[in-house]
């Protein structure tokens, strides 16, 4: 169930010059300091301890890049640093209102290494309070590799942190004229996109919060149902075989080998029942290696759905003398080999035939 997550304050530091302990040659005797990042602005946003479960917490992360980069805010590539999370975790007695003491795992960098950094923390904190121990406040660091969390430094106090209003920095204070353009100018953002999806496109959920996450995706989806007149059929194409085929290329559906609407000409074709869902699959295929509209492949390759009665009996007879056996076990009583039956009437037909015509000749034939 969704819930809301207050944001505490949004504030803006200054990135500062970092030690290195290791990976140099002298590293034992010797500390590097990197500047490179030195004074380059970074803005924190602070959320309310209005999280209680791993999985809430790296929703809510999901959630909140897919807005800054819906703003062009920020690029969302956490893996280079442009957006990292620092987890806050204390637990607590059932029934007690007090928060325990809270550990800082610090600088983690993908929703799923969030959470499985929040539920060993979880695991570790209780296994303390359990034993009759004391959580010791500090910072924390994830160890992707070992699967848990590491120490990194303490702060056994709040003044630890260090947090300071900057003198030569005046309020600054936001009129309702300013709030109200600001509102103006905001686009579209993914969770009013993804309720815009499943009422204007009745698409199920899960295909919505898919393809209205990303600005591009949901572009793409659209463009394409535009050019396809059936939106949910197009959907379908882009959470499965489309974004299959980008992930075997490494690639991003900005870079698709095929454009929104040449899929949407494919998606067309079959909705109209021009071509069968085998033909479809392989002419999607070789449009992704080439620059051919559907249509033009299907035209090319003869691959035109085949509704001919008689070339389909001539199919289907041919399937029953091929499978006399499977056809026995049919009439004794097995009907569930009927479907083996259609498969192959449509492997003789090389995936072209009417489906609905194979199966009333295959009844037919078979009495």
């Amino acid at each position: 169930m969704a819930h809301r997550v207050g944001i505490v304050r949004v504030h803006l530091e200054e990135d500062a010059g970092k030690s290195l302990h290791e990976g140099f040659p002298d590293s034992e005797t010797a500390t590097y300091v990197d500047f490179n990042r030195s004074g380059v602005p970074l803005i924190e946003i602070v959320t309310a301890p209005d999280l209680r479960s791993p999985a809430d917490a790296a929703e809510c992360f999901s959630r909140l890049r897919a807005i800054l980069v819906a703003l062009d805010v920020n690029d969302g590539n956490m893996e280079e640093g442009s957006l990292r999370c620092d987890a806050n975790v204390s637990v607590r007695p059932a029934g007690a209102t007090v928060f325990g003491v809270k550990a800082e795992v610090k600088n983690v960098n993908s929703f799923r290494y969030l959470q499985r950094a929040l539920e060993f923390e979880i695991e570790r904190q209780t296994a303390i309070v359990r034993s009759g121990g004391r959580v010791v406040q500090e910072t924390r660091l994830w160890d992707s590799g070992e699967g848990c969390t590491v120490s990194m430094r303490s702060k056994e106090e709040a003044h630890d942190y260090r947090y300071f209003p900057e003198p030569d920095l005046p309020p600054l204070t936001i009129s309702p004229r300013m709030l109200a353009a600001a509102r103006e100018a905001m686009p579209e953002l993914p969770e009013a996109r993804r309720q815009r999806f499943i009422t204007e496109y009745a698409l199920p959920e899960a295909d919505a919060a898919m393809l209205s996450q990303a600005a591009e995706t949901a572009r793409f989806f659209e463009d394409a149902a535009a050019a396809s007149g059936d939106a949910r059929t197009t959907a379908n194409w882009i959470v499965g075989d489309l974004q299959r085929a980008l992930k075997e290329r490494g690639l991003e559906i900005s870079q698709s080998p095929i454009s929104p609407a040449r899929l949407g000409g494919l998606v067309r074709l079959v909705v109209a029942g021009a071509v069968s869902g085998p033909v479809a699959k392989q002419v999607f295929e070789w449009m992704c290696e080439g620059s051919d509209a559907a249509d033009e492949i299907v035209r090319r390759e003869r691959l035109g759905r085949i509704d001919d009665a008689a070339a389909i009996d001539a199919a289907v007879a041919s399937v029953l003398r091929e499978h006399a056996k499977v056809v026995a076990e049919y009439r004794a009583g097995r009907t569930k080999t009927f479907g083996f039956l259609v498969g192959q009437a449509m492997k003789a037909t090389g995936g072209k035939a009417n489906p609905e015509l194979v199966n009333a000749a295959l009844k037919k034939a078979l009495g």
